[in-house]
């Protein structure tokens, strides 16, 4: 008798979007490609309608790949279909990100959460709301002159080490700090082929512990990275 695998269920109560609406006018990292939407068919006179897109790979709600940061490593198009469905927690610091643009989480935040809601479990992609979807209208406000809160590369490393996260994800333009050029957290997620989710939204929906993340990538070859359409399964 063939041995089938055991099958996996998602309890949830409700399905949010995670992402961001794609137009021209969003937040864009400085010198990143313009994001572009041209009509090249319409229903009078062709019978349809079609549009050409074009933008940048880290551009609008979006993942990141390992090749983005080290040569020869894989690109978007290697991440398993199973690595994209994960479960999450949600970490709320933006009263502190409200006083610090340039917050950093810190070993105490994430032992600070522990005591409430319990150790992290390992293969959990761990989301930092910080408050920055709010100004995601407000292109200006949003990148701030790359003043905008992140991962402390030390918290990150326990993460990882101690916690065996499976990724990271943040409401902001870049996990790392918008002052951190080194770009120390995308580095060590993704040196492990790690998730690394940026430009999310509605992450004050999401409840501390229970969401199961489902990532859509586009699967380009040797992507970079891909635009992501993120929707959180809510218990």
């Amino acid at each position: 008798m063939a041995a089938y695998p055991t099958q996996k269920a998602i309890a949830y109560s409700r399905i949010i979007h995670l992402s961001h609406i794609i137009h021209p006018q969003i937040p864009q990292w400085p010198g990143d490609p313009a994001v572009e939407l041209e009509k090249v068919a319409d229903i009078d006179p062709d019978g349809y309608y079609l549009r050409r897109f074009s933008l940048g790979e880290h551009s609008a709600t979006h993942i990141n790949a390992p090749n983005s940061f080290f040569p020869n490593s894989p690109g978007i198009d290697a991440y398993p279909a199973e690595s994209l469905v994960v479960p999450a927690i949600a970490i709320d610091i933006v009263n502190l990100a409200a006083t610090n643009p340039d917050y950093l989480l810190t070993l105490d935040d994430v032992f600070s959460w522990e005591e409430t809601y319990g150790r992290i479990p390992p293969e959990t992609v761990v989301l930092l709301y910080t408050g920055w979807q709010q100004k995601w209208a407000k292109p200006d406000d949003f990148i701030n002159q790359q003043h905008f809160p992140g991962f402390g590369a030390e918290a990150t490393k326990f993460l990882l080490d101690e916690r065996q996260i499976a990724g990271v994800g943040i409401d902001t333009h870049g996990v790392d700090s918008g002052q951190d050029m080194t770009f120390a957290t995308n580095k060590q997620v993704l040196s492990q082929g790690g998730i690394v989710l940026e430009n999310l939204t509605n992450l004050d929906q999401l409840p501390p512990v229970g969401t199961t993340l489902a990532i859509g990538i586009l699967r380009l070859q040797n992507g970079s990275g891909s635009p992501a359409g993120v929707m959180a399964f809510i218990p």
